[in-house]
């Protein structure tokens, strides 16, 4: 994929708009997570040795287009501070005089930070006047916040079009592995699809069969597709009206070639709970009160000797309860072994999406992968094929 990335900008002396995603779990008024604001670094630092005004645009929660001060991002600055070694100013508008402002006031290689952009309504139905008004306050553009970018807002696309519009490093980072993983991939290609509801994820299966040459399938969602294959699944979660769904993607599978990896053994408990007592069972003997909560050991076996095979891997969603030990126990076995092959440059693996993230942080496995997105909707959205309009905005 062709687009402007932020070397390409001559950026000295510039006022910079920066699009970023701080929209970051606070407790107590504190930021309890920084991970996107350390995100946002490379591209910070980046722009001041350059001797920009970097200049930050973010949402932050859902203040539905009014001012609410405990959705300030103002309660941000001071852990961005920290994090850049550096004094970040706040403004408390992100148009207008008081924007405009502390723009005037700034000197070469400063930072400020704006409010937050969902205090105005035409934030989120990307009001022309509003995106008119937050270009004003810059010279460039510079996109760093993948997460929103299936967002067509004001602050994203909207001032693309004003604006010489450019990727910010953590955007260039998500979209050149992107590439790599499903765009313009090396094969064969193994994509481990996993969660409770086939319906949140049909878009998803239908892209990647035509795509792809192995699909996995795990978690709850697999249960539909025993279902839908005839097999006893007693109490488990499962979509029953989503059978037919289910066989469609089946034999779209078979028409493209895709080999679909479903499970050959589960582990079944009485009760969804930890720790509860259970058993690793073949798939004709489910019991009508039988609860399937992850998969058995020859299906982790058959995803690893598929790995085996594999180029590249696209992970999406754990392949059972991990919330419930010893339900992790598949997921983590299989986490572990794509980041063992990972690290020994048998392939590449890319994974995000959901509780992707925390599920491969919680087997160990996570900083072995060669790329994990944060973005959840967007990279969703991306691996079901959708044009992205922030991304489609950067594009040359």
């Amino acid at each position: 994929m062709a687009f402007r990335r932020l070397e390409d900008a001559d950026v000295s002396g510039a006022r910079v708009l920066v699009r970023v995603d701080f929209n970051v779990p606070m407790k107590d008024g504190i930021v309890s997570d920084g991970t996107r604001l350390k995100a946002a670094l490379p591209t910070i630092n980046a722009l001041h040795k350059r001797g920009a005004k970097t200049i930050l645009l973010s949402h932050f929660g859902r203040p539905k287009g009014k001012r609410e001060p405990g959705m300030s991002l103002g309660a941000v600055m001071q852990a961005l501070s920290v994090l850049l070694d550096t004094k970040v100013h706040f403004a408390d508008n992100c148009i207008g005089d008081r924007a405009r402002f502390a723009i005037d006031a700034m000197k070469d290689g400063e930072v400020l930070l704006l409010e937050n952009t969902r205090f105005h309504p035409g934030e989120e139905s990307n009001d022309p006047a509003l995106a008119r008004q937050m270009a004003a306050l810059g010279d460039i553009f510079v996109n760093d916040a993948f997460s929103a970018a299936h967002r067509a807002h004001a602050s994203t696309t909207g001032i693309a079009a004003l604006l010489p519009a450019f990727a910010g490093k953590a955007m260039e980072r998500e979209l050149d592995h992107l590439e790599k993983a499903l765009g313009n991939p090396q094969h064969p290609v193994l994509a481990v699809i996993g969660g409770a509801k086939v319906s949140t994820k049909i878009a998803l299966m239908e892209n990647l069969v035509s795509k792809v040459d192995m699909l996995c399938v795990g978690g709850g969602m697999a249960n539909t597709f025993l279902h839908a294959l005839g097999k006893p699944v007693g109490t488990s979660l499962c979509e029953k009206d989503y059978a037919p769904t289910a066989l469609a993607i089946i034999s779209a599978a078979t028409k493209n070639d895709c080999a679909l990896l479903l499970p050959s053994d589960v582990v079944v408990a009485k009760a969804f709970a930890a720790n509860t007592p259970s058993q690793i069972v073949g798939l004709d003997a489910v019991a009508d009160d039988d609860m399937i909560l992850d998969a058995g050991p020859k299906t982790v076996a058959a995803l690893i000797a598929a790995m085996d095979h594999a180029k590249t891997v696209i992970w999406n969603g754990p392949l059972g309860a991990i919330e419930l030990p010893p339900f992790d126990r598949a997921t983590n076995e299989a986490a572990k072994a794509c980041a063992e092959r990972t690290r020994a440059g048998k392939f590449i693996s890319v994974a995000g999406g959901g509780d992707t993230v925390s599920a491969l942080n919680k087997s160990g496995a996570a900083q072995d992968f060669t790329f994990i997105s944060t973005a959840g909707g967007a990279f969703l959205e991306w691996m079901e094929g959708k044009a992205l309009p922030g991304v489609e905005a950067l594009k040359i």
